[in-house]
């Protein structure tokens, strides 16, 4: 199994975390979320990941509530949807976030 992650910067107070597995060249496992630092700490503005055995995205609000929306999509196509998402969108759902909605 080989595994990727890393940690990228997209403005101030705003990161990228990234992770996935792939076996045999088919991703296994995949974590793509975007977090926005509030009052010091870090929190999830919005999560790509295929927890629970099917792949999805998790938008969060300031309280911390989510809305969980199914993606019926292979892994590997999620991912490189969740990593061209959030490099395009970063802005914008930081934005909706920080205004106390959902991106």
């Amino acid at each position: 199994m080989s595994e990727k992650t890393y940690t990228r910067a997209l403005g101030e107070n705003a990161r990228k975390r990234h992770s996935h597995e792939t076996e045999k060249g088919k991703v296994v496992d995949f974590v793509v979320q975007l977090e926005v630092k509030v009052g010091g700490t870090w929190k999830a503005v919005i999560r790509y990941d295929c927890a629970h055995d099917f792949a999805h995205v998790d938008r969060y609000n300031r309280n911390g509530e989510t809305i969980k929306e199914e993606l019926r999509l292979p892994y590997e196509e999620c991912l490189t949807l969740a990593d061209e998402d959030l490099n395009l969108n970063w802005e914008s759902y930081k934005e909706r976030f920080m205004r106390g909605a959902y991106p």
